[in-house]
């Protein structure tokens, strides 16, 4: 049967049921979201003179409960128009309405006895074939289904989402042994396609994978403090971002979590894997012991590992808390050698080894870390899954590792680190120094890692077969790590050019931060002439952390400190006609935006033909924050933008200061959708990709489109309508009132008249058509003036040394 979701059910409206039901709603889905009916009523609905009866009680939990979490930072929206999709309810009004839902989701409280209550309500109104899942973390999925029917077992598993559900990739499936194979496919494939998730296919083993793992490697971490009397900061230092893992690292990301969430997975863990042969590694030590007992739980208390006060000055400072004496002082700085060496080491596989051979705390912290790591997860196959990659898919998409314990074993040489797991001194309790029988088996094989890429395909060893085999799923995406070696055409220090097959280029921006600087214009300029010549279309995208953190200001504050503005007049010149030719070239561009794509980038996407962006994509025109106005075609843009919007019958004068105040506040998406509702993107010119790892792919497969429909070159535009003096006189009168009023200083006045310039047309006595080139023109020249003022310099060259915008 072909299963379609349009409504989804979701029981339980605490913190986590509230954000699936929000990114449920994100992707279009109608949601109804429920839960318990209250038992009293309370002082101020008395007050009111409301019943127990009065629907505005009755729904007061659930509605509670999705008002706090719409309002936490992040959101778990995607913008706030997805909230009309979702409707509240309770258990005693509304269950009979999941009657019309396609999948319902249980979210209630971790208890055994309440989940069946809860299922033994569902059964009765339930339509059979529908989709019932349990958002579980660790009971037992097969104990939730029994006493349930044939039907509820055939479409029942564990899909457990991991908090919070909008940014954490993992969606872990748990099947029962009597589960139908269909519904397990389709739920591993929507949730990786439509709901944007690393989906993993998981075992009914206790804490499933990614808990199981992740939670072993924390603890690990925490067993070894005493061991090489290491503080709180250096072990966060030594296995944060340096090691590919998130900044929160170990002890900040357990503050993050909650110590007591933590205890109870890791409590869970002791007690129900008593095979586990490293079970010692889950019990506590004695000071997370006594922080439990003191109730410093992390952020929920407000002090954990870490505790924010505000010293006399009134300056927040973060203190670290001293494991031997349990109290918080200064944080020291951290020093090592083995640090400083893996710094200047770009690529991180090449840094796992500089911390391999090391020999301070660093290293050896490494060394005793991960060898009992890879003895650990090499023991867990095919225990908690029969296949090794999903382990490390789990550990990226769930814990944010950039390289998961397989990965980063065959980045050290498997062999090599075989035989020094076996020489190992630092030993974790109940492992043995030895990896599990079937390494060995792969190594006597010949096979020398756990990956491979053959013919631009990963590929992983397959313990079953003894042989590598293409990871299911794999083949619909594009990794450009995968491909570089062999299918690069063309690079320079900043960008390559790669062929994606079926005449498709792919350009890749990799200078610091994907700035762009005159290499990256040169590139995409090459990229063109190669495309129109020979191939059929063009993307720009890559697998980075980011798309793009705008223009290099670095350059362009040393040419304009030096007064070479000729030469600075030409980078500008260069970046705008490399905009346009995004847009006027004989060949399709679709650009292939995701997280930051800030000032050149959003410009560069305001021009290409097609944006296939991903759905956390954080775009915006950010130029004010330097001191400047866009000047690589983004203020022209705004400008057509704000004259289509004329054409439309809207107010012009209102439309124009809409468009104006997006560029003069910098506004950043803080979604996809919202980089549509901030005006950055247009319709029917871009479509928002849910799984980041898809994302090349559909910009591929969208630029092949485009081509086959039979792509032609646009012609630039001359009926662009701008108001002149009209439209002046309220950007002047604005930008004088906010500076009366202290909104804004002297100097964010001349750069708002300088825009408004731009916007409308320059000094224009009514309403007129202009061309594009025109209004490019008027940009450059306005961009360049204030590139030669003072304060902008003093801006640029605080972001370049502060990282942060200056307001002078």
């Amino acid at each position: 049967m072909e299963r379609r979701i349009k409504r989804v059910a979701v029981l339980g409206s605490g913190v986590m049921g509230s954000r699936i039901a929000c990114h449920f709603a994100n992707i279009g889905v109608e949601v109804l979201l429920l839960d318990i009916v209250p038992k009293e009523l309370l002082p101020a609905e008395e007050k009111k003179g409301l019943t127990i009866e009065n629907p505005l009680v009755r729904n007061r939990i659930v509605d509670g409960h999705l008002k706090s979490v719409v309002q936490s930072n992040p959101s778990p929206i995607f913008s706030k128009s997805v909230l009309k999709r979702i409707k509240t309810g309770n258990f005693e009004d509304n269950m009979k309405d999941i009657a019309s839902a396609d999948w319902i989701i249980e979210v209630v409280v971790e208890r055994l006895d309440i989940k069946k209550q809860v299922f033994e309500q569902v059964e009765k109104y339930r339509k059979a074939g529908t989709l019932i899942t349990s958002n579980t973390s660790g009971i037992p999925i097969h104990l939730m289904a029994e006493g349930r029917s044939d039907d509820f077992r055939k479409h029942f598993c564990g899909t457990h989402f991991f908090n919070p559900p909008r940014y954490l990739r993992l969606l872990e499936i748990i099947p029962t042994s009597e589960t139908d194979s269909e519904v397990v496919s389709f739920l591993m494939h929507y949730g990786d396609k439509f709901l944007g998730k690393t989906t993993v296919l998981c075992k009914d083993t206790p804490a499933f994978i990614g808990n199981r793992i992740g939670v072993y490697a924390m603890l690990a971490l925490t067993h070894l403090v005493e061991k090489f009397d290491l503080s709180v900061e250096e072990v966060d230092k030594f296995t944060g971002p340096i090691l590919g893992r998130p900044k929160s690292a170990t002890f900040r990301t357990a503050d993050v979590v909650g110590l007591d969430t933590l205890v109870n997975v890791a409590n869970g863990l002791y007690e129900n894997a008593p095979s586990d042969e490293a079970k010692e590694v889950f019990k506590l030590p004695g000071y997370i012991q006594k922080m439990v007992d003191n109730k410093w739980l992390g952020e929920k208390s407000e002090q954990g590992f870490y505790k924010k006060i505000k010293d006399e000055a009134g300056k927040t400072e973060i203190l670290a808390l001293n494991l031997k004496t349990l109290e918080y002082s200064k944080q020291d700085k951290v020093k090592s050698a083995t640090l400083e060496e893996a710094k200047a080491v770009e690529d991180l596989r090449q840094r796992m080894k500089v911390f391999d051979k090391g020999n301070d705390k660093a290293a050896e912290l490494f060394r005793a870390a991960n060898y009992p790591l890879f003895e650990y997860v090499s023991n867990r196959v095919p225990e908690i899954s029969d296949e090794l990659y999903r382990i490390d898919d789990a550990m990226r998409a769930g814990f944010g590792w950039e390289l998961g314990p397989f990965e980063i074993w065959d980045a050290l040489g498997v062999k090599d680190t075989v035989e020094k797991i076996e020489k190992a001194e630092v030993l974790l309790p109940g492992q043995q120094g030895k990896v599990a029988s079937w390494v060995y088996e792969m190594l006597e094989g010949g096979n020398e890692s756990f990956y491979r890429v053959e013919d631009g395909i990963k590929k992983f060893y397959d313990i079953k077969s003894k042989s590598y085999q293409i990871i299911p799923g794999s083949e619909d995406f594009i990794v450009l790590d995968n491909l570089r070696e062999k299918h690069t055409i063309w690079k320079n220090s900043s960008i390559s050019i790669i062929d994606l097959g079926d005449g498709i280029l792919n350009v890749e921006i990799h200078s610091k931060m994907n700035t762009i600087g005159g290499d990256v214009l040169q590139g995409i300029n090459k990229a063109i002439d190669l495309a129109e010549k020979e191939y059929r279309g063009l993307v720009i995208g890559n697998d980075g952390a980011l798309f793009s953190a705008g223009a290099n200001i670095g350059m362009i504050f040393m040419l304009a400190v030096e007064q070479d503005f000729d030469e600075l007049n030409m980078a500008v010149k260069m970046f705008q006609d490399t905009s346009m030719r995004l847009r006027y070239s004989s060949i399709p561009v679709v650009l292939a935006p995701f997280n930051m794509t800030l000032g050149g980038g959003c410009e560069f996407s305001m021009h290409a033909d097609f944006v296939q962006l991903h759905a956390e994509t954080y775009m915006g025109l950010v130029e004010f924050g330097v001191g400047v106005i866009p000047g690589g075609g983004g203020s022209k843009e705004m400008a057509i933008r704000a004259s289509d919007d004329f054409k439309e019958g809207a107010i012009e004068q209102a439309v124009l200061r809409d468009k104006f105040l997006t560029i003069g506040q910098a506004k950043v998406s803080t979604s996809g959708l919202e980089a549509f509702e901030l005006g950055y993107l247009q319709a029917g010119k871009f479509a928002i990709t849910m799984n980041r790892s898809r994302l090349l792919a559909d910009a591929k497969a969208k630029a092949l489109e485009l081509a086959d429909a039979g792509y032609t070159q646009p012609v630039q535009r001359n009926d662009i309508r701008v108001l002149g003096k009209q439209g002046l006189g309220i950007v002047y009168v604005g930008a004088n009132s906010m500076m009366t009023g202290n909104y804004i200083s002297e100097h964010d006045k001349l750069i708002s008249e300088r825009l408004g310039w731009v916007m409308c047309g320059g000094d224009l006595s009514e309403p007129t058509e202009v061309s594009e080139q025109y209004l490019l023109d008027l940009e450059r020249k306005e961009f360049l003036s204030l590139v030669g003022t003072k304060k902008s310099l003093e801006r640029i060259q605080f972001m370049l040394t502060k990282g942060k915008p200056l307001r002078n």
